[in-house]
């Protein structure tokens, strides 16, 4: 998931994404501590996803305030 392919989603596509990374993260903090996660790099990875949607969410809302 790179910047550039989030910042051509709409804010409610962004949104979407943003609930299906924190179920995403929640399923791998369940698996760690269960001790069933194999691939530990997946959490850091699914984490800076979450807050790069967060960013472009938050980027797109302050140009919305600022145009109205």
């Amino acid at each position: 998931m790179d910047a550039t392919d989030l910042r051509g989603k709409t804010p409610e596509e962004l949104r979407t994404e943003l609930e299906n990374l924190k179920k995403e993260a929640f399923n791998l903090r369940f698996q760690q501590a269960t001790g069933q996660l194999e691939n530990t790099a997946r959490m850091r990875v699914v984490r800076r996803n979450a807050a790069r949607v967060k960013t472009i969410l938050n980027e797109k809302a302050a140009a919305a305030a600022q145009e109205a």
